[in-house]
């Protein structure tokens, strides 16, 4: 199997160049018609490169399905007042310990304010990547690798269920079933629509919810969809606090710190695919 061809821009400041599927013909043109003359002025100052590393001129003509590279110009964003904490490192991974309010990867209004591009500028670590995802509003344990070419053992983990994960959960609900129980249900997440919702058809989510005292929930999910563990707790009765998808969709202002959703991803274990050893990590953070 081939591998993929890294892209012709290296990482500058923790972040990895835009890639740009083209629709076909003049490269200045398309650029300046998708989004617009800052953009296309990269062309004019060189900043613009193919996926084999020439430089995009305002005469280059490349085909329906090409790529081309370039730095996007940043949001403003507001800062996340919360520090990630870095749990272990060695020379294969990293595990943080993410924050509320953090997104891990750069995703429409969130690029600098992320987990990964905070860790590489902190850790001066350029091809450092997840090898899974936490919601933004999400915390806890999160693991990341350090190099390219190990990042694909560590996702498969992910992909193929390997990871025991255990998370904890606040709820002031009441349970429509006697707990423990196990869920499982269909979970469909459409695009551009905010709320992942429940279909009858066959269950591809999965998730053991126990009650520990004290509004206080241990989830552990055994699959891995979008938003899971919310949907499946509001199915219950028990939707988590300060939730602002479920049951219902809450309007909350970018620069509004002070109701974190009540879920955090305790723990993780797995065999660490390089070194075969048993692996723990356990978030330092409570509810």
């Amino acid at each position: 199997m081939s591998r993929a061809r890294p892209a012709p821009l290296p990482v500058r400041d923790g972040l990895g160049p835009a890639r740009v599927r083209l629709r076909g013909g003049a490269v200045l043109v398309e650029l300046a018609d998708r989004f617009g003359e800052s953009v296309a002025a990269k062309v004019f100052d060189g900043g613009v490169l193919t996926a084999a590393g020439d430089v995009v001129t305002p005469a280059t003509v490349l085909p329906p399905g090409a790529h081309v590279y370039l730095y996007r110009d940043l949001p403003q964003e507001v800062p996340v007042p919360f520090p990630i904490t870095v749990r272990y490192r060695d020379d294969d991974i990293v595990v943080a310990d993410k924050p509320h309010f953090l997104a891990t990867m750069p995703r429409g209004r969130h690029v600098a304010e992320t987990a990964v591009v905070r860790l590489r500028r902190e850790l001066d670590l350029p091809e450092l990547s997840p090898a899974h995802r936490l919601d933004r509003l999400t915390a806890g344990v999160l693991l990341f690798t350090t190099r390219r070419e190990i990042r694909g053992r560590y996702q498969r983990l992910f992909a193929e269920g390997a990871v025991d994960k255990v998370y904890l959960a606040r709820s002031a609900g009441h349970s429509a079933v006697e707990l423990p129980t196990v869920v499982r249900s269909r979970i469909v997440k459409q695009r551009g629509r905010l709320q992942a919702f429940e279909e009858p058809g066959e269950p591809n989510a999965e998730t053991l919810v126990e009650y520990l005292g004290e509004d206080l929930y241990r989830l552990t999910p055994r699959t891995g969809r979008t938003h899971q563990l919310r949907v499946h707790m509001a199915a219950l009765g028990l939707p988590l606090r300060n939730d602002p998808l479920y049951p219902e969709i809450v309007d909350v202002a970018p620069d509004d710190f002070s109701r974190p959703l009540q879920l955090l991803a305790h723990s993780m274990r797995f065999d660490d695919p390089v070194t075969g050893e048993s692996r723990r990590f356990v978030s330092e953070q409570t509810l």
